[in-house]
């Protein structure tokens, strides 16, 4: 399991790995989180990266009680395969 952070400058959760990082980009508008981009570069593909980032994402939105937003169509299709995320949609 990758190590995931918040990094709340970059508005993004991300992990780094041999120097390389991976994360999940977002807006936050106070109730909602938009989820914009999962971007894993190839370097890091095939790990479960986006999966694990994903899955980050959502439950910290659950844990501060927002709604989401997946404006990803990658985070999107985790919804739809995760029924329960689906009461996290705005």
């Amino acid at each position: 399991m990758p190590i995931i952070t918040h990094n709340t400058d970059l508005h993004r959760f991300e992990t780094t790995i041999d120097g390389i990082t991976a994360y999940l980009s977002y807006t936050d508008d106070g109730k909602i989180l938009t989820y914009h981009h999962t971007i894993v570069p190839s370097q890091l593909g095939g790990q479960g990266l986006g999966k694990a980032l994903t899955k980050y994402a959502l439950d910290h939105a659950h844990h501060h009680g927002k709604k989401v937003v997946p404006a990803c169509g990658f985070i999107a299709a985790y919804i739809d395969k995760n029924p329960e995320y689906q009461a996290l949609l705005a």
